[in-house]
Parts: structure tokens; C-alpha cells; sequence
């Protein structure tokens, strides 16, 4: 159960929409298309495992287009902001203050007052931060937000070391090994602070180490109601952490299976007596988003042809640093869109960026590329355009919706050349 587009599916987009001739002039070199249908399903398929009481606050980090935001919010979603910046784009999405969950780890004290000013989810990183919020509130017994303390479970790491934060040495959150006594004292001392936080990190982390994660909260939670009373806890924010499929091999976990083993260990998150709150969002956005890239050259090397398309480390960042970690599956297509047949040969698809590693993969398997070619790149809805570099000052693609009935949209226009001048320009001073 997942929200990847099928081969079969990605070919149909494709050649509708390369097959209108106004969408292929040379403006454009690249797209980026997201399929608002099977962003839709994905919500459901969350309701579905998790039934209709958690609220499912996307993570505004993995696609900040504010047309996809708007989308999930009318599905219900609430949105989770990694700065102060994401929670404006959330308001600009039209998402209610309650649904809206402020993570960042650095807040200031100017934007704790920010967010309390706007009533939306707090969740604290540090005891230094419990200490600001603390001196902004005073005496006060309540809060005009829901405030919580992000617990790091010390769990250890997935696959990917550089995207888990359940290790015992995280930047995030407060160890639960050492300051448990701590976390304890906190939640006796700020009668406001009604709310525990956990994320086990993001691709690579296997069901049992997300599960046990939760578990360790939820154990956490319990000890401070036997202190104070059933009810003292008011939200267990499980953050996300489920893996996108990128290749046909890949095999993780889903939201049923997930939900069943957390109902199995955790019961009391789904028994009425706690609101329960979720961060997925690369499980949700990737599979819906695929981009398609002009072939502008073929470079032939001895042992080696180079295919010279308009994406890379602009846009794909994690794959061309770390291709062990990430990757991608790709469909060469003709002009018009149809799967290009013919023998196999194998090429390395080279982005345009100033330096010789930029490379979104090497060694693929791929019919013979010609120039005016098409490269469609799978499964990029999520860390992609949120990821997009300045490096060459290249303008970002166009990117598009699309939705059951075919007909594609404009959801963010394209850069043209004046528009980088201006983002390097700068705001105008007054």
C-alpha cells in the first residue's frame, strides 16, 4: 500500500502532456508534475490505518508548494514547520492555527512569541527552550498553544545515519536515557506543557525501530499520568519516518502495518483517551511527483555515453551526494512521450551543474538516447524542489498538477531568467 505511480500511469501523464505541443517550447527545459488524485488517496490511505481521530500534520519540508499545502489541508491535514518561514506558508495554505505543529529546533524567543501569539502546536526541543517559554508565560497555568517536549528514545539508527535521530548522540530533542528524571520534573513544574513528541528519523528505518520509539513515549506518558492523573498528557506527537518506495525492490512498511503494530504495542494511542498526531510526508508526496527532462546532448567517452540533461544536484541533491544512500528509477521517452524502444545500452545521465560529479546516476540501462529525448525521473513529490539549489543560478522548473480528469495545472510557474536576477537581488530596503 503506497502512493507510487505505475510505470503505466506515468507513461499516460507523460505523453497527454508532452503530446500538447504549447507545454514543450524551449522556455521550459524541464517539468516537475504531481498527481493531486494520488495525493488525495494517500490521505485516505492514512485514515484508513489510522482511523479518523489522529491529526496527520504533513511535513511542509518535503513540498512547500503552497498549491500542494492548500490541497492537503482541504483534505483535512495539518501541516508540521521546520522554521517559522514554513508556518507562514502554512497560513498562506488557509491551514487552522490548531493543526499547525512548530518543530524547529532553534526557535527564538521572538518566534516562541510568534507562535503562541498564533495559538499553533509548540513542540519544544530542550530544557533551555521549556526555560524561554517559561519566562515569556509567567505565572500562568494554561497556554494559548498546545505545547509539547520533543523525547529523543535513544533507539538507535536506520539505514541512513545522516536521516535518523533516535541514536544516542541526536541533535534533537531530549535523550530519555539520561534526563528522564528531568522530563519528568518538567511536566511537575509547567503545568502548560501537555504534550510528548518523537521522531525516529526519515528512509531506512525499519518497523520494529519506529515501533519501539513510540513505545518508549508512550511508556513515558503513562509514568507522568500515574503522577498526576489520567489526562495530564494531552497529545503524543509519533513524527513520521515511514519509507517511499524508489525502486520495484524496495520493500518497508506501510500505514496498515505500521497503525496494526503500534495498536498491538501502544494501545492507548488509539483508545480516545489521547490525541494522537502524525508527521509523515515523504511516504505521502513521493511517489505522486515525477519530473521530465530534456536530453540536450549524448556525449560519447570510451566505455561510457553521457546523456546531458537540465536536473541534478539542483534538484535531486541527496542522490548525486550520496548514491549509496539514495536513488532513482528513470523512463526515456520521445518527443512525444511514448516510451522509447529499441536495444539497451548503458549510459550516465549527467545534470548541468559546474562540477564533475553531478550525476544523477551512472551505469543505467536505458534505450538509446538521441537529443529532444525526454528523461522522466520517478518518485520525486518529495525532497526535491524543497531541496532546490541556487548553485549555476539556474531558474526551477515549472511545476504542475494534475488531477483524475487529465487536465494539468499550473501550481507553481516556472522561473525565467528576470526571476533569479530578483531572488539575488534581494528583498527591496527601505
Amino acid at each position: 500500500m503506497h502512493t507510487r505511480l505505475t510505470p503505466a500511469e506515468l507513461t499516460e501523464h507523460a505523453a497527454r502532456f508532452l503530446g500538447a505541443r504549447e507545454n514543450t517550447k524551449d522556455a521550459y527545459r524541464a517539468w516537475v508534475v504531481h498527481d493531486l488524485t494520488r495525493l488525495r488517496d494517500g490521505m485516505g490511505i492514512l485514515s484508513e490505518a489510522f482511523g479518523t481521530g489522529p491529526l496527520h500534520a504533513i511535513a511542509v519540508k518535503a513540498n512547500p508548494v503552497v498549491a500542494i499545502l492548500k490541497e492537503l489541508v482541504a483534505c483535512g491535514a495539518g501541516l508540521e514547520c521546520a522554521s517559522l518561514e514554513e508556518v507562514e506558508l502554512s497560513r498562506a495554505a488557509g491551514c487552522p492555527p490548531e493543526r499547525i505543529v512548530f518543530d524547529s529546533p532553534v526557535k527564538t524567543v521572538d518566534e516562541l512569541r510568534a507562535a503562541l501569539a498564533l495559538g499553533i502546536v509548540i513542540n519544544v526541543d530542550n530544557f533551555d527552550e521549556l526555560e524561554r517559554l517559561a519566562s515569556i508565560l509567567g505565572d500562568r497555568a494554561d497556554a494559548p498553544s498546545s505545547i509539547g517536549l520533543r523525547v529523543n528514545p535513544q533507539v538507535g539508527v536506520g539505514r541512513i545515519s545522516m536521516t535518523s535521530v533516535a541514536g544516542d548522540t541526536s541533535k534533537f530533542g531530549v535523550p530519555l536515557n539520561g534526563e528522564r528524571d528531568r522530563i519528568l520534573a518538567a511536566f511537575d513544574r509547567y503545568p502548560w506543557l501537555r504534550g510528548l513528541h518523537v521522531h525516529i528519523g526519515s528512509q531506512g528505518c525499519p518497523l520494529p525501530l519506529l515501533v519501539e520509539g513510540v513505545r518508549r513515549v508512550v511508556d513515558l506518558r503513562e509514568t507522568i499520568e500515574e503522577r498526576h492523573g489520567e489526562g495530564r498528557v494531552g497529545f503524543v506527537d509519533i513524527g513520521g519516518g515511514l519509507s517511499a518506495v524508489y525502486r520495484e525492490t524496495d520493500h518497508y512498511a506501510d500505514p496498515r502495518t505500521y497503525a496494526a503494530n503500534l495498536r498491538d504495542v501502544c494501545p492507548t494511542l488509539f483508545d480516545g483517551s489521547v490525541q494522537l498526531v502524525t508527521e509523515f510526508g515523504r511516504w505521502l508526496h513521493a511517489g505522486c511527483g515525477f519530473a521530465l527532462s530534456r536530453v540536450e546532448y549524448v556525449k560519447q567517452q570510451p566505455g561510457v555515453s553521457y546523456v546531458v540533461q537540465h536536473l541534478g544536484a539542483d534538484f535531486l541533491l541527496r542522490p548525486v551526494y550520496r548514491p549509496e544512500d539514495w536513488g532513482h528509477e528513470f523512463m526515456l521517452l520521445d518527443r512525444e512521450g511514448r516510451v522509447k524502444e529499441g536495444p539497451k545500452t548503458l549510459v550516465s545521465i549527467a545534470g548541468p551543474l559546474c562540477f564533475d560529479g553531478d550525476f544523477l546516476a551512472r551505469n543505467v540501462e536505458l534505450a538509446l538516447p538521441e537529443p529532444g529525448d525526454w528523461l522522466l525521473i520517478r518518485d520525486v513529490g518529495a525532497y526535491s524542489v524543497s531541496m532546490w539549489s541556487r548553485y549555476c543560478s539556474r531558474g526551477m522548473p515549472p511545476i504542475v498538477g494534475v488531477d483524475g480528469d487529465g487536465v494539468f495545472r499550473t501550481l507553481r510557474a516556472g522561473e525565467a531568467p528576470e526571476d533569479v536576477v530578483a531572488f539575488w537581488t534581494g528583498p527591496a530596503t527601505t
